[in-house]
């Protein structure tokens, strides 16, 4: 693990850099879970998130002449902001590549902390494209590539959160949940607690789209996963690190997996109840708390959310996601007659006082004798699936139900 100097000499480097966040007892939470809950608030981060800690240590520990040459880094969001303002911080040239699917927003705020220090370069549909591109142009032109995980000196700067953590709290913390993409977090903050706070269980939590770290982990070595899904931008992962595995193996106490529909459940849950704004990734951490909840009742808890930059033209996937995972909304394609009076007759004989259409697509065709619908029905509880089922099938109506269709987001985003 990270020796615990090394994460005190990162912390004397951001002292004027990097905001000490709050350690945020929740009224909430806790009671919803009967322990006590606290939320270290790193969404409230100079750039909302804790990226800048493991950037700026890094580049702020390179020499002179390696600075001289400029950096490169890849990155669809967080680490592209942080290593953007430690870029203008230290008067140094980055060049920034980001996948061209990145949002204007986010390419935005990585232009406004950077100002005329940085350049963005959009190529490639995937971060894997751009990673790519990052470091053929590093190598070819003797720059140095500031990883977003897989360095020490990226992991030490990370680490620093967990001292803040530590000095924040006067009682012994008994569960420390984490989020985990590449790992460099949870490397960085669980080798602070390791040698500050032993008797905590760290519990590492992904993604179930991506289970990176899990599977590694599980396999006994790092593994590329084939397929991911890459809803949870900042933690959706292919590959963790070589180093990052080697620590996490002797940090971490335990793995768990968490929905992305729980995620965007709880996305919307800290908004409505708290006024928290969470990004998927930072809200990976609370939405485990469910599966926990006998094991720590009475117990302190303390919780990361790792950023808050959530991008609001996503909002309505969020909300989608959300119903589909709580079973109040589902997908079918419905072959309906081609004949008058035919949707009429699903509206008052299949759906039940409290159902509603909320998506219906539909093209007719003359030349056949039904056409298929697609078609969103939200319920008010669902326990009224099982009803709306049962009167589908004994009138007949010929239906497939698409809600794990992976092409679901988009049919009905098109």
């Amino acid at each position: 693990m990270i020796p615990i100097e090394k994460i005190y000499e990162a912390k004397f480097r951001l002292k004027d850099v990097a905001h000490h966040t709050p350690l945020m007892y929740n009224h909430y939470l806790s009671e919803k879970y009967e322990c006590d809950v606290y939320l270290k608030r790193e969404d409230l981060q100079v750039v909302r998130s804790y990226k800048i800690r493991g950037a700026y240590n890094k580049m702020s520990s390179l020499s002179t002449p390696e600075l001289s040459k400029g950096i490169v880094c890849a990155s669809a969001g967080n680490h592209a902001q942080g290593v953007a303002l430690a870029c203008h911080k230290l008067n140094v040239k980055g060049r920034i590549f980001m996948p061209v699917t990145t949002p204007n927003q986010k390419v935005g705020k990585v232009k406004r902390f950077g100002k005329e220090f940085v350049e963005v370069i959009l190529i490639g549909d995937t971060f894997d494209d751009a990673y790519n591109e990052a470091k053929k142009d590093a190598e070819e032109n003797g720059k140095t590539f500031i990883h977003p995980f897989n360095d020490d000196k990226i992991i030490e700067g990370q680490g620093t959160v967990g001292l803040e953590i530590l000095e924040d709290i006067n009682t012994k913390i008994d569960f420390l949940f984490i989020g985990i993409g590449g790992g460099g977090l949870a490397s960085g903050v669980g080798s602070c607690f390791k040698k500050l706070s032993p008797d905590t269980y760290i519990i590492g939590v992904e993604p179930l789209g991506s289970p990176s770290m899990k599977k590694s982990i599980e396999a006994g070595k790092v593994i590329q996963l084939e397929q991911i899904d890459p809803f949870v931008d900042g933690a959706a992962v292919r590959k963790v690190g070589n180093l990052t595995f080697k620590y996490c193996k002797e940090i971490v106490s335990e793995y768990t997996l968490v929905a992305e529909g729980k995620i965007c459940t709880t996305i919307l849950e800290l908004y409505n109840e708290e006024a928290i704004v969470v990004e998927p990734a930072g809200a990976m951490t609370i939405s485990a708390l469910d599966d926990y909840r006998d094991k720590i009742k009475g117990k302190t808890v303390v919780c990361m959310i790792s950023g808050g930059n959530n991008d609001i033209t996503r909002m309505e996937e969020i909300k989608e996601r959300s119903l589909l995972h709580e079973g109040l909304k589902h997908y079918f394609v419905i072959s309906f007659p081609q004949r008058a009076g035919a949707l009429k007759e699903f509206v008052n004989d299949i759906l039940g006082p409290n159902d509603s259409i909320t998506y219906f697509q539909y093209n007719k065709k003359n030349s056949r004798e039904t056409g298929p619908a697609l078609i969103g029905i939200i319920l008010q509880s669902k326990e009224d699936y099982l009803s709306l089922i049962q009167r589908m099938d004994e009138n007949n109506i010929k239906y497939s139900i698409r809600n794990d269709s992976p092409e679901l987001f988009d049919l009905i985003s098109s």
